[in-house]
């Protein structure tokens, strides 16, 4: 009888111990919708905790682009972001060897966290541009799927390679000078390349910002559209054309500082639930 009740202690015991099922990842529910909200365009939170409502899908094939790796449905942003593509495509259509663009990760039908990849594009306001330039715009879905970008840098970044033109630097530079941008992220032997050719005003090139990776796309990021209280801002960038930065960059690449043995442990990042966004997401999931 003891033994037949302590058991049972004992079971009682482990289902009090055992933890609540877990809640559901944000990039699983975001990740799982594959068409928009029906709600009036609106961005919600910041470039990496948000979403948007009323997201706009662009044309799998345009005048002067293609979107690439349909398969993702990544293809959908916030309006400000479809006419934009629509603007710089136009542009570099008029570029020897271009016929437009090949756009990558936009954002997903609902924003949000994405399933593999990106910490950000959560609010349709994050473009991905292929470095390729984009000579065919008949390719169909299957080849969209495997053909790929190239990279355009050397040195692990420090400098640009060969595929580098000038088309290059001046569709970058119209995307900088785009009243919509707040900031365009490419691999630091870009920028530091921009610079030493650009002539005339150079303000655009504050734009330029050197980051990690970006050699085989170049990332545009646009400002929080006239009007979208819900939406936040990333700080602007220092003031100046950036260029002594870059070249800092490229220096460290180049010849690496020794670590700091000081420097905390990086923390591991965790997952995003939908609390952790901001509450007019989960509006979003419902409708």
């Amino acid at each position: 009888m003891v033994k037949r009740h302590f058991a049972a202690f004992l079971a009682a015991l482990s289902l009090s111990l055992t933890p609540v099922a877990a809640e559901p990842l944000a990039k699983e529910l975001f990740g799982s919708e594959h068409s928009a909200s029906r709600h009036k365009p609106a961005p919600f939170g910041s470039y990496s905790k948000g979403c948007i409502a009323g997201a706009e899908e662009l044309a799998e094939t345009g005048p002067t682009w293609q979107a690439m790796r349909l398969s993702r449905n990544r293809n959908w942003g916030h309006p400000e972001a479809i006419r934009f593509v629509e603007r710089l495509s136009s542009y570099a259509a008029r570029q020897p060897g271009w016929n437009g663009l090949y756009i990558g990760d936009i954002s997903q039908p609902r924003g949000g966290p994405m399933l593999s990849g990106h910490a950000s594009h959560q609010m349709g306001l994050d473009i991905d541009i292929w470095m390729l330039p984009a000579d065919n715009l008949r390719l169909s879905r299957n080849a969209r799927e495997n053909i790929s970008s190239i990279s355009m840098q050397r040195a692990k970044g420090a400098y640009v390679n060969s595929d580098w033109t000038a088309a290059h630097h001046r569709i970058l530079q119209r995307a900088a000078e785009d009243p919509a941008v707040a900031r365009i992220f490419v691999f630091p032997g870009a920028k530091v390349q921009m610079c030493r050719d650009a002539t005339g005003d150079r303000s655009w090139l504050n734009k330029i910002r050197p980051w990690w990776g970006h050699h085989y796309h170049f990332h545009v990021r646009l400002a929080c559209p006239d009007g979208a209280r819900g939406c936040t801002d990333q700080a602007p960038p220092p003031a100046g054309d950036g260029c002594a930065d870059a070249e800092q960059w490229v220096a460290n690449i180049l010849n690496p500082p020794p670590p700091d043995p000081n420097a905390p442990a990086p923390t591991p990042r965790r997952e995003l639930v939908l609390a952790d966004l901001p509450q007019q997401c989960a509006k979003i999931l419902s409708r």
